[in-house]
């Protein structure tokens, strides 16, 4: 993953950004769900700045499965800088007496596994984001950012920005709503733990991510329409696709978390997007067939597909002015992020073909 041009490209750009990098010198950081997408892309970012700025950083990657991790980190699983700690959220490692920050990103992502998995969800969401919080709250800890989502609003039916305090509802007799639910309780814990205990927790609310380290097979709607664009093929989807929210491309959605973990007020929620890509899945289809495919291929909707794997139809039009006030501001557009997800997938397959 690290040969990747784009992907050096971003964690430049990452290492360029204006954060008090002083903040974070002899460190140590913990990030868990090192191998999902935004958790490798912070332990590079972070290792990145560490050569950039000669912080003397110790990064502590919570991972799963050691063998994954060293796959999906590539060149860095040498680095000095660079610890693997096995273990899962649901039954925590041993974890070292020194670790400065906290960087929680762990969670299942995948729709079908909520669906088919909510109890797995609740319970590696809930008690793995309380378990962590309690081995902070026994350290001299700096900083804690949990990673929650856009899904926390829940279903909501006007296009009205929507602050961090303005929540719509969660249907909780749809085993579904096991992902928003468990976002909105471990948010609150996070509030619940800065309040009573001190612990410097935040919360920072993203906006579906994507951009490089995204493999090629992945079935989320994004990485599927490039794929579409890319082999020429009609992008066919489950329903109409009326929600409409915005988007975040992953360097910029490690810039925020860094924003919010180095200048964030403890028991705080903060969200993250870039306002530029607010649309509904099919607006984006039909963007995708136009600029990426040069209009030869269609958007089209399965009449037998099976919508009750996604969330409720709603409107996501998140208000980022409380993060941007930290001094954290997204750029582009969603043309532009997915043409840089497209030439990383180009590379990635050129990478193994070889």
């Amino acid at each position: 993953m690290t040969d990747s041009a784009i992907l050096k490209d971003d964690l430049q750009w990452i290492s360029a950004a204006d954060l008090p990098w002083d903040k974070l010198r002899g460190s140590t950081v913990l990030v868990t769900g090192a191998t999902g997408l935004i958790g490798m892309t912070t332990v590079h970012a972070l290792i990145a700045a560490d050569k950039e700025h000669d912080l003397g950083l110790h990064v502590l990657a919570l991972v799963r499965s050691r063998e994954k991790a060293e796959r999906v980190l590539g060149n860095e699983k040498e680095n000095p800088a660079l610890s693997f700690i096995e273990g899962t959220m649901e039954a925590l490692p041993a974890l070292p007496d020194k670790i400065d920050y906290w960087i929680h990103t762990a969670c299942p992502t995948a729709s079908a596994f909520m669906t088919a998995h909510p109890v797995e969800v609740i319970r590696t969401s809930v008690e793995g984001t309380c378990g962590l919080l309690e081995e902070a709250r026994k350290r001299s800890t700096s900083g804690f950012v949990f990673l929650s989502s856009m899904e926390a609003f829940g279903e909501v039916n006007t296009e009205d920005l929507l602050d961090e305090k303005t929540l719509g509802n969660v249907d909780l007799s749809n085993v579904r709503s096991c992902y928003p639910e468990s976002k909105r309780m471990c948010e609150m814990l996070c509030t619940s733990y800065a309040r009573e205990y001190g612990v410097p927790a935040m919360n920072i609310r993203l906006a579906q991510t994507f951009g490089p380290g995204v493999a090629y097979s992945d079935r989320r709607v994004f990485a599927m329409m490039t794929r579409n664009a890319m082999n020429g093929e009609d992008i066919v989807l489950a329903t109409k696709g009326t929600s409409r929210h915005p988007y975040l491309y992953t360097a910029q959605a490690v810039t925020a978390i860094l924003t919010v973990l180095l200048r964030g007020v403890p028991g705080e929620t903060y969200n993250a997007a870039n306002p530029d890509t607010y649309c509904s899945i099919f607006e984006m289809g039909e963007m995708v067939a136009e600029q990426l495919a040069g209009g030869r291929i269609k958007v089209r909707v399965d009449e037998n597909g099976d919508a009750s794997r996604y969330p409720a139809p709603s409107f996501l039009n998140m208000d980022i002015a409380k993060i941007q006030k930290l001094g954290w501001a997204p750029a582009g557009d969603l043309v532009w992020m997915y043409k840089r997800l497209e030439a990383y997938l180009k590379e990635e397959m050129a990478f193994s073909n070889l």
